[in-house]
């Protein structure tokens, strides 16, 4: 089907998911690979599970400094040509002639600062399904106060989610404050938005899988609140210790690195695995001599089309970012 940006359908596909215990993730992606490998295993698991219309939502951030994705969409480095590029991407993939057509797709805003994107915020908010307006960066009073008066002009056109709490290094570096109860209940009545963003231990862009999931923390917030937090940074934590999310009043789940980093280590083992198809004989016991390379890679075959094209990475790019994505499905959709 079309994309699902209408603020009503997009609210009725959560409230469906809550009926189910379903945690409905979104995935972020900044090019067509990506985006692509996302729907690929939605649509596997959708008919796995006899549901071809199995909601799934695709983000992208844009003057986000932790990671602008829209700008490094295209080699022109321009947001707006990236995110039109990003959505008409969707639009085709979404499209009656495509094969993820019977899926419901949501499109998500992530990350959308407060004053970075004041043009993107100018623009006609209904061609989304949701936004994560950003304020995070301020002083608590503050953020309540600027998330507040978007959500008052906004919130009947999109499905609008805020960051409860000031992140003081979204970069991982300085641990910040995990969300209280009392801040988290006082930052949902006073903001009115939608889904609330709760910090429970899993820091953004953390390199690392090793960082704690604060659960207890998450179900005292839902003893306030109810179902809607909102968890990022999935990537940094296992997936034994997300695997029951519902139930800690978790609706929504964002997730990137995990996508990027460990699809990149696949295609590194591979390209050096088949060093000399990759780069010719020449250039891959030149590597072996500066010891990049190791004996058991191939440093003697010829250069193959079928390894040094584009097409070739991508391939691989795609088939672990499927596999990444598919666990996260088998997590959440039961």
């Amino acid at each position: 089907m079309p994309l699902v940006t209408n603020r009503d359908e997009v609210i009725a596909i959560y409230n469906e998911a809550a009926e189910k215990g379903w945690v409905i993730p979104t995935f972020c992606s900044e090019n067509l690979t990506t985006t692509e490998a996302i729907l690929s295993a939605s649509l596997e698991y959708g008919n796995k599970i006899n549901r071809p219309n199995l909601p799934i939502t695709i983000a992208i951030t844009n003057l986000y400094s932790h990671r602008s994705q829209t700008v490094n969409y295209t080699h022109t480095r321009n947001w707006k040509i990236g995110l039109k590029l990003f959505l008409a991407e969707l639009s085709v993939l979404t499209a009656a002639d495509s094969p993820y057509s019977k899926l419901s797709v949501m499109v998500h805003l992530d990350h959308i600062q407060f004053d970075y994107d004041l043009e993107l915020l100018s623009w006609d908010m209904s061609q989304f399904s949701s936004i994560m307006f950003d304020a995070s960066a301020l002083p608590f009073n503050e953020n309540i106060a600027i998330t507040a008066n978007f959500v008052k002009k906004h919130k009947h056109e999109i499905v609008i989610e805020g960051a409860c709490d000031e992140i003081i290094d979204a970069g991982g570096n300085e641990i910040s404050s995990l969300t209280t109860p009392e801040n988290a209940e006082r930052y949902l009545a006073e903001t009115a938005v939608d889904f609330m963003v709760a910090n429970l231990g899993t820091e953004h862009r953390s390199g690392n899988a090793n960082l704690i999931y604060h659960g207890g923390i998450a179900r005292k917030i839902k003893d306030k609140v109810g179902y809607c937090i909102v968890l990022h940074g999935c990537s940094s934590v296992s997936n034994d210790q997300i695997r029951n999310l519902f139930s800690d009043g978790i609706c929504k789940v964002n997730i990137w690195t995990t996508l990027e980093r460990d699809s990149s280590a696949v295609l590194l083992e591979d390209m050096t695995k088949n060093a000399a198809k990759v780069a010719g004989a020449d250039y891959a016991e030149k590597l072996l001599s500066i010891d990049i390379l190791g004996k058991n890679a191939d440093t003697v075959s010829k250069a193959s089309l079928d390894y040094f094209t584009t097409s070739y990475r991508q391939n691989i790019i795609f088939k672990e970012m499927k596999k990444i994505v598919s666990a996260y499905l088998e997590l959440w959709y039961v």
